[in-house]
């Protein structure tokens, strides 16, 4: 191999066409193939998202209503009947932590974790959450374990 032989590797190149804007005798002078007039002719033109070409976007045609808290603290669900479906398991012994929720896909790493009462909860357990519902809290501590907030 040497500098007589050097060419680019298959597929990397591609033919651009024509140059615009290079003269008349080019064929793609004077306009540049933008057409005349217009926005889209002029140099630092770029289009708005949603422009619709002067028309109403159907952004503001459509209705608003209703309200979009954005305050609002999004829990993942976990009902008592996955806890004892871990004991069953053998996956825990006697606690449940955030650690462990994450560890058997039950919740994200990011995710507030509430404890809700669906299902029926048998074993012992301490459980770690960052809330409860009253029928869980009270359904743990029935079973002899312990609720603890975060």
């Amino acid at each position: 191999m040497d500098l007589s032989n050097l060419k680019p590797a298959e597929g990397s190149t591609q033919r651009q066409g024509k140059r615009l804007g290079r003269g008349q005798g080019s064929g793609k002078g004077g306009t540049a193939a933008r057409g005349h007039k217009g926005a889209k002719s002029r140099s630092g033109y770029s289009k708005k998202i949603g422009f619709e070409g002067g028309q109403m976007p159907l952004q503001r045609r459509v209705p608003k209503f209703g309200f979009k808290n954005f305050n609002r603290k999004e829990y993942q669900p976990i009902n008592l009947d996955k806890l004892q479906a871990l004991v069953d398991n053998k996956v825990v012994k006697g606690e449940v932590t955030l650690d462990t929720l994450v560890d058997n896909r039950l919740a994200g790493k990011n995710d507030l974790v509430k404890i809700l009462g669906n299902g029926e909860l048998k074993a012992k357990l301490k459980v770690s959450a960052h809330k409860f519902s009253a029928s869980a809290k009270a359904a743990i501590e029935a079973a002899g374990g312990e609720a603890v907030s975060l």
